[in-house]
């Protein structure tokens, strides 16, 4: 999220300042070509550690109230930025590929920018905000369940849990 915000605010925000109309998208693939590789690990790491999650918590989530039906939306969001930013990425190769273009910006054209690019510059406009939109959701609805992550009580079928299991197994 911090990078798409960045990248949103920052870099494509700076590419205005460029005095040359015609390098403002050049500049700004630039930025968004180098942070490509940190995006792709960083995704790839999110996707490690939830399906982590989903298989150390099985129990919990075909179990406990309300977790199977959040486990759901939250990856129906998770595949929603993982298209959205896939489309960027695409849409960003398309600009990169039509070289000195005037724009006013990473993602504002100009008004002699060609219909093409200006097109792709207005969806990379939206998506610009769509992806930090969804993955913010992402980490809300995650933050929504911390207070019944654990199960609601301490017994036999969740011994890992209890705070007492933990204490004995640290003394023993």
């Amino acid at each position: 999220m911090g990078g798409s915000l960045m990248g949103a605010v920052g870099l494509n925000g700076a590419s205005q300042d460029v005095a040359d109309a015609g390098e403002r998208t050049l500049i700004a693939s630039s930025g968004w070509a180098r942070w490509a590789p940190v995006s792709a690990a960083a995704i790839a790491a999110h996707l490690a550690g939830g399906l982590g999650l989903l298989i150390v918590n099985r129990g919990r989530v075909a179990g406990q109230s309300g977790v199977t039906s959040n486990t759901i939306i939250k990856t129906a969001v998770t595949v929603a930025a993982l298209g959205a930013t896939a489309y960027s990425g695409l849409l960003g190769a398309r600009i990169a590929r039509a070289g000195r273009v005037p724009a006013e910006g990473g993602t504002e054209p100009a008004q002699n920018t060609p219909d093409e690019v200006a097109a792709t510059l207005q969806q990379q406009r939206l998506l610009q905000w769509a992806i930090p939109a969804l993955t913010g959701t992402m980490i809300a609805m995650g933050r929504s369940r911390v207070s019944s992550s654990a199960p609601p009580r301490c017994g036999a079928a969740w011994p890992a849990s209890c705070p007492a299991y933990w204490a004995a197994d640290r003394l023993s």
